[in-house]
């Protein structure tokens, strides 16, 4: 992704401000929101992205539909109007959810189900998860219907593979041999 390197820079220095006014979880979830909003919104990431389109018009449409969030995220808006750096808000929004993690001692834990897991399986995972890690974790479910059930469980570079379609290949080499 170009600009990640500008972008780390701009989420350290929002990071910074948000530590400094005590609003860096309120920011975490303004950054998620646009990050999300951004990632699920092809319009969206292509207007922001389009060099025709005027950086008054980009922070004008940000203003809008992101009129819910703090102060200091629209302020954002205003330093990448001001820098033309549109094109970067998302790795921003992401970069600043990493330092945010980072700095609060969070571990992402994705977990691949067939479907949506409910509230209370999810605090069944969590209890699970903390055994083994020392972090507070917080869980990102993936819906991938594709496993058919069971679940796949990643936590930085380990992954624990649960999954029927994975128990279903396991059989079948098994079964060729």
């Amino acid at each position: 992704m170009s600009g990640t390197r500008s972008a780390v820079r701009y989420a350290k220095a929002i990071m910074e401000i948000a530590s400094d006014k005590k609003l860096s979880e309120v920011i975490n979830q303004d950054m998620a929101l646009i990050s999300s909003t951004i990632a699920k919104n092809k319009e969206l990431k292509d207007f922001i992205v389009n060099p025709t389109v005027s950086v008054e018009d980009k922070k004008n449409s940000l203003d809008q539909i992101f009129a819910s969030t703090n102060k200091l995220t629209q302020h954002l808006f205003q330093l990448l109007l001001v820098n033309n750096r549109f094109e970067i808000l998302e790795a921003v929004s992401q970069q600043y959810g990493v330092l945010y993690n980072s700095a609060n001692n969070i571990q992402i834990a994705q977990v691949t189900t067939a479907f949506p897991i409910t509230p209370a399986l999810e605090k069944q995972m969590l209890a699970k998860i903390a055994t083994f890690s020392d972090k507070k974790i917080a869980i990102e479910n993936i819906v991938d219907d594709s496993i058919i059930g069971g679940f796949i469980l990643r936590i930085e570079d380990q992954q624990y593979n649960a999954s029927v379609a994975n128990k279903l290949r396991t059989l079948s080499r098994e079964l060729r041999n």
